[in-house]
Parts: structure tokens; sequence; C-alpha cells
């Protein structure tokens, strides 16, 4: 009977594992395959004010130890999530947490405006890594007056719990965090993909070049440094880790490094059931160690591992 569960900035999980957005859809496919009920919590896919049909084939390339994906938020716009997709994943009884993405801070405020009043929308993940178009091209969460500005005014907009996802392409990452909590943040995702580029080595695209977000088990060492990084900042908001995890051993290793909870990301794509495995796991090990639950091992357990 370990208790798993967690309190991530006001949002009850009965664990602390969820999928990362853009990697389970919105529920349909994967409720097929596995059981919904028992994750912590439910990540949309990125939705957007309008529909999008995403970018051009090629747009994913599989690399070593890992994957690039030029998806370009393919999704059906936020009328369309309102009205389809949360209905259907209302009936799993797990929060659900609606990643939001905007070219311009009116589309962030808009977003936020209209998933605020929808009903059993626990908390909105708001992706600060997208081009803003009016600032030519540059990412929301690479600009520090522009990654405060963009949390401040969806917090004024919004009484839910705001998630900011961070950008991991930039210099300093603490210097970030500290500037949209101070706006706003209820909780922090990291990290985002890495911008990379490769040359597809087979199939009908063989030796076209894509260039788009890096992600997968190549990706995690540095997941983990950022991870600890704003752990060690001491923050003041629950930090939920991203990157590269593929099994309980990687999710264990996040959460030593300093993340309340994780996302689960491009593993979902080799083994639906990733996910599962690790909430079976840290349940195994917590009561293997003579722990209760996972916040009393939280609170004796804070230092990365050396064996």
């Amino acid at each position: 009977m370990t208790d798993l569960s967690v309190d991530i900035a006001g949002i009850k999980m009965q664990n602390p594992i969820m999928p990362a957005s853009g990697t389970f859809g919105y529920g349909e496919e994967m409720a097929d395959i596995i059981d919904i009920r028992k994750l912590g919590a439910v990540v949309t896919k990125g939705t957007t004010l309008e529909p999008r049909q995403g970018n051009d084939q090629p747009r994913m390339c599989e690399t070593r130890a890992g994957m690039i994906n030029f998806i370009g938020l393919q999704n059906p716009g936020a009328e369309a999530v309102i009205r389809d997709k949360i209905p259907f994943l209302r009936q799993f009884g797990v929060p659900i947490i609606v990643n939001i993405s905007g070219s311009t801070i009116e589309e962030y405020e808009e977003l936020a405006t209209m998933f605020d009043c929808v009903p059993d929308v626990a908390a909105q993940e708001v992706n600060i890594s997208c081009p803003n178009v009016k600032q030519g091209g540059v990412a929301f969460g690479q600009d520090l007056k522009l990654a405060f500005e963009t949390v401040y005014r969806v917090r004024k907009k919004s009484i839910l719990p705001l998630i900011v996802k961070l950008t991991p392409n930039i210099t300093d990452i603490v210097l970030i965090a500290r500037a949209v909590v101070e706006a706003g943040a209820d909780a922090i995702s990291l990290v985002n993909t890495f911008k990379a580029r490769a040359r597809i080595r087979s199939g009908p695209n063989k030796g076209k070049w894509i260039e788009g977000g890096l992600s997968g088990p190549c990706i995690m060492p540095v997941a983990l440094r950022m991870v600890s990084d704003l752990a060690k900042a001491e923050i003041g908001v629950p930090i939920i880790g991203i990157g590269g995890i593929s099994c309980f051993d990687d999710a264990l290793d996040f959460f030593e490094s300093g993340a309340d909870a994780v996302q689960i990301g491009t593993a979902n794509f080799i083994n639906p059931g990733i996910m599962i495995e690790i909430i079976d796991g840290l349940k195994k090990y917590l009561a293997r160690n003579g722990f209760a639950s996972f916040k009393e091992w939280k609170q004796k357990v804070r230092k990365p591992r050396t064996a």
C-alpha cells in the first residue's frame, strides 16, 4: 500500500508520472493500449488557437540514441480540443494538463482565457519554446524579458496552476526559471528538445536533412544537470523533469536530482507501456527500501546516486 501521491502546485496526482506533451496525442490512441487511469496526470499535445496541419514530410528522423522531430505543432485548434478532446479525457479521472502554445503573447492570453473555465482542466502548461512571430522568430523562452512578460500576462488571465515549460537552448536556465516564477509560474517543466540537425539514413527520404528538436536518451545527462541546477537554486516551485527517461532507473535519477514529478516522452513511441512500468517500479522500489510513501522518500533522498 505504498503511497505515490504528489501535490504539484495544487494539482493532486496519484503518482508523479505523466506523458510529455506531443508524445501522447490527446489520449485517444493510447487508451486502447494502456490504462490511462493509472497515470498521475495526462498532458495534452501542444494546442494552438487555430488548427495547424503541421510541417511537410519528412518531419521526423531517428538518430543515435534519440530522434529529431519537426512536427510543427499539428493540432485541431483550441475550440476542437475543448469540444472533442477534453470530454474524452475526462472519463479517466486523472488531472488534465493542457499544453498551450502561441505565436504572440496575445495568443497565449486568449488560450489561457479559453481553457481557464473548462471543467476538469487541472492546469495549463505554458510552452514558451515557440517562435515569436512579432519578435523575428526569437523563442519566448530564450529572451528574459519576453519570458517574464508572457507568463505575467497569462497569469492575469487564468486562476489555474501554470506550469511553464522551458527550452534548454539557453545559456542560464536558472535565470529564466527565476524570471517566470517571479512572473507567476506555479511549477517548471524542463527540458524541451534541443536544436539539432541530421541526415536521414534510410527509407524514401534517404539523404535529406532534417532540422528540429532532439529528444531521447541522448539528452538525458544534460536534462539532469539542468534539473539539478534548478533544485540547487531553490527556485521555490515544483520541478517536473523531462528528457530521455526510458526506464524506472532513469526516472529515479531525475527524482534524486531534484524533480518532484517527471514526464515521459520519446520512450512512449518505443514502449507504450513504459509509464505504467515506471509507476510499478517506483512502488516496488519504495516498498523494498522501507518507505511508506514517495513523499517520505523524497524528504530523505535528495542527492545524485553514485552507484
